[in-house]
């Protein structure tokens, strides 16, 4: 009776420490393209900037979350799938972020890591879908 209900806090504090270093694998992803977005702006429209440095980021996530988060060997058929967790988050986040600046006249420079903030949980239950596949 008792490894019955062992079970579900041996999964809440697995659960926790995958959340936990997805945030922190995050937080360097999320400054990484930030970043990149900044300096890309110094060339180019909002949209733009914001597109190459997401796909930059998509990169950056597929290795930290494999290798860090979840911790599995890098695999070739789940970074082909990996797209699609961002492809979902990248949709949601253009259309946050063009609300946000054409509509609520937010500054360019914040919108994507507000819309990012926006779309953590998604992201983490998605990566680790198909991270942790076979």
């Amino acid at each position: 009776m008792k490894a019955g209900r062992d079970l579900p806090m041996l999964l809440t504090k697995r659960l926790n420490k995958e959340f936990l270093r997805f945030l922190i694998s995050g937080g360097i992803n999320t400054l990484a393209t930030y970043l990149m977005y900044l300096f890309l702006l110094l060339f180019f429209n909002y949209s733009l900037s914001y597109s190459v440095s997401y796909i930059l980021g998509i990169f950056l996530s597929y290795y930290l979350n494999s290798v860090f988060v979840f911790q599995e060997k890098i695999s070739f058929r789940k970074f082909l799938k990996f797209p699609i967790v961002y492809l979902v988050q990248y949709l949601v986040n253009m259309l946050l972020i063009y609300v946000l600046v054409e509509y609520a006249h937010f500054f360019v420079q914040i919108v994507p890591l507000v819309a990012m903030i926006i779309t953590v949980p998604i992201t983490f239950l998605l990566s680790k879908l198909i991270i942790k596949s076979n």
